[in-house]
Formats: structure tokens, C-alpha cells, sequence
């Protein structure tokens, strides 16, 4: 099967890493990169309490871009084994079952959760996060009888959503119910992420929230907000008029562009506070957002979710955000600011019960409170994913949201 592998080796960072900054295209353009295509064997079950899935549409993520990009902080490796293949964004069809699996046959559309936590490690044992259901927290992640990797799409021996098909633990995987179709399915993962974001820190129907980014992360956090049915303000900073579209259309009160002369004041201006002005350097907001999700993880967006947040208020930092200088921590003591992180999902409390974020998610697209669609602009299939990673990393320029790969099997 044809698959996109990401292959770790020194001479091939250091190539991608001077060549890519020369040409960008030199990240994936070369069979000096770190990106490889190529065709290898189908992957087979670990033991029989996994499931083999074809892959109907695999999702490309920042997180994607940033790795193929080399922007990944080195700690990050720690939890990963080479070659493996990416992709961490799966709808998909079962096509084998394990002979300790129930409740899934072949033939079963399924979306699937990719963090590879104790119980995929084979650890009956659980470790303390897993034994709470904060799978994504796992103290495993480099353990068991798998190979290091925080999720499928980073482990070598799981497969991953930009190939034909991929191996999933029975606990990581979630049937689709029939009133959710195949692409709106390829987006529980992603909509998952922000419904995590949003449950572990939820907005008051008084509170004014700030969502920096108008890219599918960004979307999905309005989305998970209104979908919920939390009617609080919601201001989005964007940078393009697709964005802005999208933003107003699941539930943005307000959108405001990423404008180097305007944005700053405009943003205040919604937030009823103040611009004040510093001997030099950036300006300084008096009055913010009671919550801020930051979905960039930039320096600038970063900054940007510090200085636009009230005093005594939350910032959510949602994006991939790793090694960076430059970020001016004055607004979080001066302020008292709430600074959370968030990554990938878990387990919530929903509705007086502890349920994992991917059943939320498909539940409220289930009873048609959010369909997430709209946002897949562009579809390739593997052998061009030249195309797919020029488009998905120039959105601005290629009107693009969320493009995915529909990997072709040549026996079909």
C-alpha cells in the first residue's frame, strides 16, 4: 500500500532544515527530506484486541505541518519512533477484528481516538491519569509492547491516516451512526480537540470570549461553544476572509481581522477596555476577554492571548506552541492570569457524567447540532500529496480550511 512516512535520520534533518529554508518545497520535494512516499505491507494487529481500518479520509493537522516543517520541539521525539507513518485524523471502514474484540465488525464505519495510552500498551495496570480517564495525560507514552509514539500517526507500528490502513486498539476506536456521513466523521477528531478545550475550561453565558485563529482549530472552538449552547460573546481574531466566514457562520458575535494597524484598538475597542501606550514596544490593553483560546501557538498570537486577557483572566493555550523567545510574560503577574494548556482529549464531565470527548462529539453532530462539513475544502488523493501540503500550508492564497487525503488502494 502507498503510504507518507516520516523518517528521522540526522543527514535528512540537517538537509531539510537548510535546504527547506531556502525552498519550502524542499521539505517534502526531495528524497533527502524527511518525508518519504513509498509502498509497504499493510500493518498487522498487535495482538487480537485490535482492529485493521481502511482509511477513507485522513485529516492533515497543523500538528502535520509543523513536523513536516521541522518546528516541533526536539523533546517532542522522545515520544515517537521512525519511520512511522502520518496521520492522526481517521474515518475509516473495519476490514479485520481480532478474536478479543466485541461490539465491532468488519464493515463498521468508525472514527478513531489515536492517543496510545496504557491500555493500548497492553498495561493492565493503569497509571494514575489513565486510571482518571485523562488517556491523553498517559505516563506510558514511550512504554509496553508498542514502540514509543504519543498517537497513531507518530508510532511505527500502528500505521497512520495517510496511508490505506492502520491497526487501532478496540478501546481507541468509535462507531459512526448512520445519520453522520463520511465527511462531517473525519472531523470528530479535530472537533473533539476543541470540545476538550472548551469543557476543561468553559465560558459563562456573561463571559466575553476571545478565539485567536480562524483556522479549523479555531472554528471548532466557536463550534464546540455554540454547540454546547453557552451563549456567551465570542470575538474571533482572523486573518482571512474564509476564516471570517466560517467564524460568523458557527457563532462568532464578532470577527475582527488580523490588521498590523487596526487590530489592536479594534480588539479593545470590543472589549470596552483601553489602549495604552508603553515608552516603546507593543501596546498595552487595559480590560480583555475573560477566556482566551489561543489556536495559533506563535509568538505573536501568544502575546497577543496574554495582553488581550482581563485582569484575573484565563488564557487557553490551545495551539502546538513550542520553543519560542520573544514572549513578554509581564500581563500574567501583573494581571493574576489563569494559563492552561490543552491537548488533543480525554474524558468530560457532560451532563452529570464522565463521558469521553469523542462520544460528545458524536453525539452533538449525531442530533445535527454541529456539522463540521463545510470546513474539508479540498480533497487529494495520496499521489499528489505535493498539491495537498502546498495547499494546506498556503491557505490564504488557496482558500483552504481543512484538506484531507482519500487514500486509493490500487485493487480497487
Amino acid at each position: 500500500m502507498k503510504e507518507l512516512q516520516f523518517d528521522y535520520t540526522l543527514p535528512r534533518y540537517a538537509f531539510s532544515k537548510v535546504a527547506g529554508r531556502l525552498m519550502p518545497s524542499q521539505y517534502w520535494n526531495s528524497k533527502f527530506s524527511c518525508l518519504r512516499v513509498g509502498e509497504g505491507p499493510e500493518p498487522e494487529l498487535p495482538n487480537e484486541e485490535w482492529v485493521k481500518v481502511k482509511v477513507k479520509y485522513g485529516g492533515i493537522c497543523g500538528s502535520d505541518l509543523n513536523l513536516i516543517f521541522l518546528n516541533d520541539s526536539p523533546s517532542a521525539s522522545t515520544f515517537a519512533s521512525f519511520p512511522f507513518t502520518i496521520g492522526h485524523e481517521i474515518v475509516g471502514e473495519i476490514t479485520g477484528v481480532g478474536s478479543q474484540v466485541s461490539q465491532l465488525n468488519s464493515g463498521d464505519r468508525v472514527v478513531i481516538d489515536p492517543i496510545l495510552s496504557c491500555e493500548p500498551r497492553g498495561f493492565s495496570n493503569l497509571c494514575p491519569a489513565c486510571r482518571e480517564g485523562h488517556f491523553s495525560l498517559c505516563d506510558h507514552k514511550a512504554e509496553g509492547n508498542l514502540s514509543p509514539g504519543l498517537l497513531i500517526g507518530s508510532c511505527r507500528d500502528t500505521g497512520g491516516g495517510w496511508s490505506s490502513y492502520l491497526v487501532a486498539h478496540k478501546s481507541q476506536v468509535f462507531k459512526l451512526p448512520h445519520e453522520i456521513e463520511d465527511l462531517n466523521g473525519a472531523m470528530v477528531e479535530p472537533f473533539s480537540c476543541a470540545l476538550h478545550s472548551v469543557l476543561q475550561n468553559p465560558p459563562t453565558k456573561e463571559d466575553t470570549v476571545l478565539v485567536i485563529g480562524g483556522g479549523v482549530i479555531g472554528i471548532c472552538i466557536i463550534a464546540a461553544i455554540r454547540s454546547l449552547d453557552i451563549d456567551c460573546k465570542i470575538v474571533a481574531l482572523v486573518k482571512h476572509n474564509l476564516q471570517a466566514e466560517f467564524a460568523r457562520n458557527y457563532g462568532a458575535d464578532e470577527v475582527i481581522f488580523l490588521r498590523k494597524s487596526t487590530y489592536t484598538h479594534d480588539l479593545a475597542k470590543s472589549f470596552n477596555g483601553k489602549v495604552l501606550k508603553p515608552i516603546f514596544g507593543p501596546e498595552v490593553i487595559q480590560g480583555g476577554a475573560d477566556i482566551v483560546y489561543e489556536c495559533v501557538g506563535r509568538k505573536q498570537s501568544i502575546n497577543d492571548g496574554l495582553r488581550f486577557s482581563k485582569s484575573g483572566g484565563k488564557v487557553v493555550l490551545v495551539g502546538l506552541a513550542g520553543i519560542m523567545d520573544g514572549i513578554d510574560w509581564t500581563a500574567i503577574w501583573l494581571n493574576e492570569l489563569e494559563i492552561k494548556g490543552s491537548f488533543a482529549y480525554s474524558t468530560e464531565d457532560y451532563q452529570g457524567k464522565r463521558v469521553r470527548t469523542f462520544d460528545i462529539a458524536i453525539e452533538l453532530m449525531r442530533l445535527g447540532k454541529v456539522d463540521l462539513s463545510p470546513l474539508i475544502t479540498h480533497r487529494f488523493p495520496l499521489e499528489d500529496y505535493r498539491e495537498a501540503l502546498i495547499t494546506a500550508s498556503n491557505k490564504g492564497t488557496r482558500a483552504a480550511m481543512k484538506v484531507v487525503f482519500e487514500p486509493q488502494n490500487k485493487e480497487e
